[in-house]
């Protein structure tokens, strides 16, 4: 493979899942849309660095370089910085926050220690202490289909400012990619159509090629190297 994943859940609240990464070797691999934002640390050719990452809106072709290390986290739908707009983090449009030494980073006037996997539940802890990340009551209902006595429109406008998306494109997102778990894990196509509400298997195909990147048939046979896949901690 490309590049190997390894994650797992957090006792925090605002996280939704923890992961790191490395690569032997360069080259393009597939990267997911995904609902969430994030931040990334990454160790490459002597210098470290770590980068604010908004949500994804459709897949896309990235370049893996050679012999990386990254340790991320990846943090529930709902939460945000309000230092720093999700929408504008969009679609890759990452924010790499400015470096003090090769151990630490600034970050609201202040340095930070660059955070580990095994202690980045620490430093997220220490960033809900500070305010700096916060989650929007307001959109965690929504998400649970509770309304919050607002206007459709005014609801869907501070969903999206806090999101960077809308509830749908969230919906579908998801969607394609418990999609693509279930097709990784040999699952019929038509069978996990059905499951997961698609009008027909032809529309998981669209959903699949928009969101994923890949046709039913290419997940099914593997192989190419695609970005982290998990499954969603219950909302």
């Amino acid at each position: 493979m490309l590049i190997t994943f390894e994650d797992r859940a957090s006792d925090s609240p605002v996280v939704d899942r923890v992961w790191r990464s490395h690569s032997d070797r360069g080259g393009p691999f597939q990267s997911m849309a995904s609902p969430n934002w994030g931040m990334v640390v990454t160790r490459l050719r002597g210098e470290t660095f770590l980068t604010v990452r908004g949500p994804e809106t459709m897949a896309s072709i990235a370049q893996c370089p050679a012999e990386g290390e990254w340790v991320g986290v990846q943090f529930k739908v709902g939460t945000c910085m309000p230092l720093l707009a999700t929408a504008t983090r969009r679609d890759r449009n990452d924010l790499q926050l400015p470096g003090l030494s090769g151990k630490t980073f600034a970050l609201d006037g202040s340095a930070w220690e660059y955070p580990s996997f095994d202690n980045i539940d620490s430093f997220v802890k220490r960033l809900v202490g500070r305010g700096l990340i916060v989650t929007d009551p307001h959109v965690r209902a929504v998400l649970l289909d509770q309304r919050q006595g607002l206007s459709r429109r005014t609801e869907e406008r501070r969903f999206r400012r806090v999101t960077g998306l809308t509830r749908v494109a969230i919906r579908q997102i998801e969607r394609a990619r418990s999609a693509t778990l279930l097709l990784l894990q040999g699952r019929p196509a038509t069978d996990v159509a059905y499951e997961l509400g698609y009008v027909d298997q032809a529309h998981m195909t669209r959903s699949l090629a928009r969101f994923v990147g890949q046709t039913p048939g290419q997940i099914h046979r593997g192989g190419a190297s695609l970005s982290l896949l998990y499954n969603p901690e219950d909302r």
